[in-house]
């Protein structure tokens, strides 16, 4: 379970060192066999990190090249700069003129590499000791329910006493407690964080583990990060298919593309959890993955049409029986694999749960956990920050309507979420009571939802997200939503191109201002939801990051409301 010192390269006064030979062939990077006794002093991505004896990568950025950056990191003290030729061979580098083969410059030696992404999750995956060798990896794909679907299963093995950590669109948390990532990009927020950040986290993690373990850590892992090679160098015990649709289109170009980036996680995958209501995932078992065995699960009638095809016959069905609602409260099923029955309360509303946590307890059993732990875990699950997240009523906020907080921030998730409340109003249990009532006596009136889209992202969900926002909810609010780089007012106006203009909306771009007016003019019985940035603490305009907390501006608007 120890990593030697060896392994990871010497440590000199607390600085590590490995030799250029040894960090070049783990990594599988060519280098002259003269300079194979340099020793390297560190690794980075980013110019601005550079210190003296460090390899500098250059990779190629969604903005900007990195190539350009070599003279900056050689006079930062970089000895040595791995970059990628363009494709007639010939690689501009600054500093060092046009060059396809291993050289050295004036300054410093220039490393070709044909992907320099692979390349890069390779060096640092050397750079740590390789740490997920050290640990029983789990993946969680897929375009919704990521994040739930990784904190149920956290939740399980914890409970069941293993030693484990979690990555994601929350953060990071190690056996030992939370874990900080240093984004270089403040503007950046990723699900899957890039190599530089993801082998060091993945070391502590390894670290973190008490002798004699094998620790376990539960990973979203984005399209972008498989198509990316992020996580190359890895290798899964379990990976888990939650659903497609489609969503980051203006990376991918097209939903086959992105379905195609999906798959790269289950061809390093031991086994393979998938959604067998979603018709993407049912093609997964047939398509000659090295997934030694599949488990489907149903949570839609057993003799419902598109039945999974198995041709290798490597495949348990299970199945979700008896599925009724709980309200607010949550919903109750009966959950069948070919070695456990067992009745499950899930605490989460709406029937994606359902799917959410029946992926969880499917993953958790496979991976050793026993039936009665996965009941008592997911009965006692807390529920995840900005996930179908109720802030209004509260502890000392008596309100007669409700607010709750939701990552919904796609054209699925944001009908899914609708749904289930729509359901919530036409059923018994609106809200906390199971009455039909909000926690006030009152029956559920309008649903209202607030709703923006990001910028520097797929613009075809803007229009879609509207339509079904103005369909499905009684009053539509417009607003912000991470605009970045873009124009605010014209993400606003692509958004209002699908909107019903017959239907109840307003427009009120400034995020902040929209949740005080919908709160403000709150009507008893009104369900308030507030998409697209669920745990986000942030916004992200042109000019960077900034706090933004919307459940203190909401609980602000409330107190204004009531006079204090």
């Amino acid at each position: 379970m120890e990593t030697s010192e060896d392994q990871r390269g010497k440590t000199l006064g607390g600085q590590r060192e490995m030799t250029l030979s040894r960090l070049c062939g783990e990594a599988g990077l060519d280098y002259p066999a003269e300079a194979g006794g340099m020793m390297i002093r560190g690794v980075t991505a980013h110019s601005r990190r550079v210190r003296p004896g460090w390899l500098f990568v250059a990779v190629p950025g969604m903005h900007t090249d990195g190539r350009v950056y070599i003279r900056e990191a050689f006079a930062a003290g970089a000895v040595a700069a791995v970059y990628q030729p363009d494709t007639d061979g010939q690689g501009t580098v600054q500093g060092a003129g046009h060059t396809d083969q291993p050289a050295v410059s004036g300054q410093g030696l220039l490393l070709p590499a044909d992907n320099v992404r692979v390349t890069m999750a390779r060096l640092f995956d050397t750079w740590y000791g390789h740490p997920g060798r050290r640990l029983r990896l789990v993946g969680v794909t897929g375009t919704n329910g990521k994040t739930t679907v990784s904190f149920m299963l956290y939740h399980m093995l914890k409970a069941a006493g293993c030693p484990v950590g979690i990555i994601g669109t929350l953060g990071a948390v190690s056996p030992a407690g939370p874990v900080e990532i240093r984004p270089a990009d403040e503007r950046a927020a990723m699900t899957t964080p890039d190599p530089e950040e993801l082998y060091a986290i993945l070391e502590r993690m390894a670290d973190a583990t008490p002798p004699g373990e094998m620790g376990s850590v539960v990973m979203e892992v984005s399209s972008h990060a498989l198509a990316l090679g992020k996580v190359e160098p890895l290798s899964f015990e379990l990976s888990v298919f939650t659903n497609l649709s489609p969503e980051h289109l203006d990376f991918h170009g097209t939903a086959e593309a992105y379905f195609e980036a999906k798959q790269r996680l289950f061809a390093r995958s031991r086994l393979g959890v998938i959604n067998g209501d979603d018709r993407w995932a049912r093609s997964l078992p047939s398509l000659g993955l090295s997934v030694e065995r599949w488990m489907i699960c149903r949570s839609a009638p057993a003799t419902s049409p598109a039945a999974v095809a198995c041709p290798d016959g490597n495949c348990d069905r299970c199945l979700a029986e008896q599925i009724r609602s709980l309200g607010l409260f949550g919903m109750e099923y009966r959950l069948t694999t070919p070695d456990a029955r067992l009745r499950l309360v899930c605490p989460v509303p709406g029937q994606f749960s359902v799917m959410n946590s029946m992926e969880a307890a499917v993953a958790a059993l496979s991976l050793g956990v026993s039936p009665g732990v996965v009941k008592d875990s997911l009965a006692s699950f807390p529920g995840v920050p900005g996930r179908l997240e109720r802030i209004l009523p509260g502890a000392g906020y008596e309100t007669d309507f409700s607010v709750f907080i939701d990552f919904a921030h796609t054209p699925m998730a944001l009908e899914n979420l609708l749904l289930t409340f729509q359901r919530l109003r036409q059923g018994a249990g609106a809200a906390g009571d199971g009455a039909g009532r909000p926690g006030n006596g009152q029956s559920v009136r309008r649903i209202v939802v607030l709703f923006g889209c990001g910028g520097d992202r797929d613009r075809s969900k803007r229009r879609a997200m509207a339509r079904i926002a103005s369909r499905m909810a009684d009053v539509v609010v417009v607003t912000s939503d991470n605009s970045r780089s873009e124009d605010p007012q014209a993400i606003i106006r692509d958004i209002l191109t699908g909107i019903d203009r017959e239907s109840e909306y307003a427009v009120i771009p400034d995020r902040a201002e929209a949740i005080r007016h919908t709160i403000r003019y709150a009507r008893p019985g009104d369900i308030i939801l507030l998409c697209g940035k669920g745990h986000e603490t942030y916004e992200i305009d042109r000019t960077g990051r900034h706090p933004f907390s919307e459940r203190d501006i909401a609980l602000a608007a409330w107190r204004e409301r009531s006079g204090g």
